[in-house]
């Protein structure tokens, strides 16, 4: 069994968006999925988020799936970059400089050199959600995630930032998506 974790983004809580509902769906297939409230955005950093999650390293291991939503994204790949994971589903996510407000914030997550091959070595099954009209993150900046991982995007039309803002208070299509690899 894998223990899935769900990583909000700035300003994010366990129980927005779609993450209630899909940690319902797969508690329902017996999975055991942690979403963890981050320090946000007072006290948002990187080495903040990791010590957050230190309390479940147990949990954390090489049969873990990583459930990223923006700022959770970069996040997620941090974590990659230094241990193996079972897959990473990456959801309106980017690297460097996503071009919006919360730049500066984000600053230790993202805006840095990943280091691809390890990433890729770490995790071998990527999926990257995007869609084409992100007023936050777009398009470009996950299609060029997409590249760094050797993944095509699935394109999700008109899903804006794939939040609640956007309607995505359930997400079928990434639920389905991790059930191919339970």
């Amino acid at each position: 069994m894998s223990t899935i974790f769900i990583f909000h983004g700035v300003g994010g809580t366990p129980q927005e968006n779609w993450f209630p509902w899909l940690a319902r769906e797969l508690t329902k297939l017996k999975q055991e999925v942690i979403v963890p409230q981050f320090p946000t955005p007072e006290g948002q950093t990187l080495q903040s988020w990791l010590k957050t999650l230190d309390s479940y390293n147990d949990k954390l291991d090489g049969e873990a799936i990583l459930v990223g939503h923006s700022l959770g994204v970069p996040f997620a790949l941090n974590i990659i970059e230094r241990q193996p994971v079972k897959a990473a589903f990456l959801v309106a996510g980017f690297t460097g400089v996503a071009g919006n407000v919360f730049d500066e914030g984000m600053k230790t997550f993202a805006q840095r050199e990943f280091d691809w091959d390890k990433i890729k070595k770490n995790c071998k099954r990527f999926f990257v959600f995007h869609s084409d009209n992100d007023a936050y993150v777009s398009l470009r900046k996950g299609e060029e995630l997409a590249r760094n991982l050797g993944v095509e995007v699935t394109l999700v039309p008109g899903g804006g930032h794939l939040n609640e803002g956007a309607g995505y208070f359930e997400f079928p299509l990434l639920f389905k998506k991790i059930c191919m690899i339970l």
